[in-house]
């Protein structure tokens, strides 16, 4: 395959492997690979479909990542490399503040086993605020688990493939799920309004009709009106995508399932709090609450076993990952949205 390399300095403290585990939340996430070193992704640049891939040069202080653009025919030219160099900042979220809990911390000892344990995590986003919107849809009142089995068939029957055996598949776009029909969803599991949601939506976004990435130049409260417009789309969901397609990192969804439980256990939250008495507790976490949502996360899957806070690596599979479930930290699916 074509290569084309180039490296991304990072402000430290910055560690690649809890990013890429905050990305991808489940071991057998097969859109955000991860094998312990290296975290690939294909990607459509500039129409064509790429295979990304990213490593932290280690001993380098600040840090260094290596990535490189891989083409089954033809080099990457400059403007592929600018544009995976700008998609790689944001899925990664590599021009987030890199010591914003442990600031929030010296304010609120609460969160200090968090920071420090944590280091290094930075607060990532979905490739493109449509495939936060598929992910939020998928896993509306479904376990994590299941709703990252469902993204996963429909990367693998209808995203961009590059051809290498490293490449995973890609997260199709509006583009490519527009001409689905959404029976075709219906027999990958997704239910019958799930599917009608998806398609309905890639329709409006591929015609122009609805300007997804235009939500970033909005207001919190006239995004989330749009978004909560959408047949299918609810309260957790927007706010989900506020969060994990936006980078509002001020948001936590208050509805997840998850998030409350790491709630409960970590800062004292009655197990039977709803909606309001969540967003009391965070509000003193104002403006870095998703970042206290991304580190319970983390805290989960560490539970888990899936990461080891005091080590540079963690393992990429898990036989008990197919339909595990992980409790305590954020993103245990969703409520009814």
């Amino acid at each position: 395959m074509a290569t084309a390399t180039f490296e991304l300095a990072v402000v430290a403290p910055f560690r690649l492997d809890l990013t890429v585990w905050a990305l991808r939340r489940r071991a057998h996430n097969a859109v955000d690979a991860w094998d312990g070193t290296t975290y690939r992704r294909v990607a459509e640049l500039r129409g064509r479909p790429a295979l990304l891939e990213v490593h932290e040069r280690r001993g380098l202080r600040p840090p260094v990542l290596v990535a490189s653009v891989r083409r089954h025919r033809g080099t990457p030219g400059d403007a592929e490399v600018v544009a995976a160099r700008r998609l790689l900042t944001r899925v990664l979220g590599l021009d987030a503040d890199p010591g914003g809990l442990a600031d929030l911390a010296r304010r609120d000892r609460r969160l200090a086993g968090l920071a420090e344990r944590f280091a290094g995590l930075r607060p990532p986003r979905f490739a493109s605020v449509f495939e936060a919107v598929v992910n939020a849809v998928a896993c509306q009142q479904l376990s994590l688990d299941v709703g990252v089995h469902l993204l996963n068939r429909l990367a693998r029957r209808f995203g961009p493939r590059v051809v290498s055996a490293a490449a995973p598949p890609g997260f199709p776009g509006p583009g490519r799920l527009a001409a689905v029909d959404p029976t075709e969803l219906r027999a990958l599991g997704f239910s019958r309004a799930k599917a009608a949601t998806v398609v309905s939506l890639a329709r409006r976004a591929a015609s122009g009709e609805v300007d997804l990435e235009g939500l970033a130049l909005l207001d919190d409260e006239t995004a989330r009106s749009l978004l909560v417009s959408v047949p299918g789309l609810g309260r957790w969901s927007a706010e989900y995508v506020l969060l994990r397609g936006l980078g509002r990192h001020h948001v936590l969804p208050g509805d997840d399932v998850g998030a409350r439980n790491g709630l409960c256990r970590r800062f004292g939250l009655a197990p039977d709090a709803g909606y309001a008495e969540v967003a009391d507790l965070v509000d003193a976490w104002w403006p870095l609450a998703g970042l206290v949502y991304f580190h319970l996360l983390l805290d989960g899957l560490a539970a888990a076993g899936h990461v080891d806070a005091g080590a540079r690596t963690a393992p990429a599979h898990r036989p008990a990952d197919q339909g595990q479930r992980v409790d305590g930290g954020a993103e245990h699916g969703g409520v009814r949205s």
